[in-house]
């Protein structure tokens, strides 16, 4: 499976394990590089000493190469990125922000930096701010998502049609059958987020790992799109948010009502009622909890496996 995104982060098969918040810590991200896909560190959710504690242990559990995804809205920014510079971290995907405000930096540093989008606006200033990668996320996501609702099927060929450097497919990715679609529309790798949430070596909490299995079609919805879109396993939580939109509340009622902490609370302790449940709408095909190493072997199983029906269909 050689190609432009196993050059350039040194794998063996050109998939990558979202960084995601409360999901994507050392024990993940180490399992997913140790079966020959990029690993991700989820900054998101880490205090910077926390983080480095992350990095640190991922180091001692594989000598493969992983990475850190790191949203840059927040305000201890410039300590991650020390952080992820002296734990002598190679590889930094950044999200939430403008790409020109850390690249060069990081890349001056001998860090190769991928930047995520929605859009191919924002995938043509990231190539523009000199990233190395750029990825491509479907509205189907789970966690923080475009406010244009583009889907996957649609945003990969049209960002393709305009970009020179490589690009990775994300949004309801989950299968091999799903990556072999991404290929021939134009991705040169894929990132899956929520299949890794059912992971033994997740951080999530187990309730919640058992309600992304439970779920169905239908069973998630973006929301909350005034503050930061994001889309949520229908809970009491997200009922909450629907019942105050009828009454068309401000923008402070309903930073009132998300809080703080929802996520951890509902992704990472397991308030399985008042908290924030991300994740994408793959879910519906998601019915099993397995480890890391058995899910890369089946994606890529399948994916090859597809590739060679496709040519009976010719």
């Amino acid at each position: 499976m050689a190609n432009r995104i196993t050059e350039l982060f040194e794998i063996k098969y050109p998939i990558i394990q979202a960084g995601m918040i409360w999901n994507s810590g050392w024990r993940l991200a180490s399992a997913a590089s140790n079966s020959g896909i990029l690993g991700l560190i989820g900054a998101g959710s880490m205090y910077p000493e926390v983080l480095r504690e992350h990095i640190q242990k991922c180091k001692a559990a594989t000598d493969k190469p992983f990475g850190v995804n790191v949203p840059m809205l927040y305000p201890n920014i410039q300590e991650i990125m020390d952080i992820i510079v002296q734990e002598d971290v190679k590889i930094v995907f950044t999200s939430a922000g403008n790409p020109k405000t850390w690249t060069s930096w990081l890349q001056g540093k001998g860090v190769t930096v991928v930047h995520v989008v929605s859009s191919v606006k924002f995938a043509l200033k990231a190539q523009e701010a000199g990233v190395d990668a750029v990825v491509a996320e479907g509205f189907e996501a789970g966690g923080h998502n475009g406010r244009d609702e583009t889907t996957t099927l649609t945003l990969i060929p049209m960002v393709k049609q305009q970009l020179q450097i490589p690009l990775i497919a994300a949004g309801g990715i989950a299968t091999g059958k799903a990556m072999l679609a991404c290929m021939v529309l134009g991705a040169d790798g894929v990132q899956v987020g929520s299949r890794f949430v059912a992971s033994v070596e997740s951080s999530a909490h187990a309730d919640f790992k058992h309600a992304v299995v439970d779920a169905k079609e239908g069973d998630t919805q973006l929301t909350l799109k005034e503050l930061a879109p994001v889309r949520l396993i229908k809970n009491k939580f997200y009922e909450d948010v629907q019942n105050l939109y009828k009454k068309g509340p401000t923008l402070d009622e309903l930073k009132s009502l998300l809080g703080r902490a929802r996520a951890k609370r509902g992704m990472f302790e397991g308030d399985m009622d008042e908290g924030e449940l991300e994740i994408g709408q793959i879910s519906g095909l998601i019915h099993d909890i397995k480890p890391v190493s058995e899910i890369i072997a089946d994606m890529v199983a399948e994916y090859e496996k597809a590739k060679e029906q496709v040519k009976d269909y010719f």
